[in-house]
């Protein structure tokens, strides 16, 4: 496998997590807009990125391989904690 294609290989595995934290940081700023003038929709983002990110790596040493729904979950909740805490501590 050449540089070009491991880059590919990597933003794959961690696309699922980077495009459902961004598309739940909207969610959260559309529907508590007032709650959380504090928070910018890339905070909510990144912090859930972030925690996706670490849940995708948690899933692949737990579980040997991707692609597993208990992995899936593991990813929904890596993403949705820290943005919970960040709406807790507004």
């Amino acid at each position: 496998m050449g540089p070009i294609d491991a880059f590919w290989h990597i933003a794959n595995l961690f696309a699922p997590a980077w495009c459902v934290a961004a598309l739940l940081g909207a969610a959260i700023k559309l529907v508590w807009r007032r709650e959380l003038k504090s928070r910018s929709w890339r905070q909510l983002a990144l912090w859930g990125a972030a925690g996706g990110s670490l849940a995708t790596i948690a899933a692949l040493i737990l579980l040997d391989h991707d692609g597993k729904v208990l992995g899936y979950a593991l990813l929904l909740a890596g993403i949705s904690l820290p943005q919970w805490w960040l709406m807790q501590r507004r």
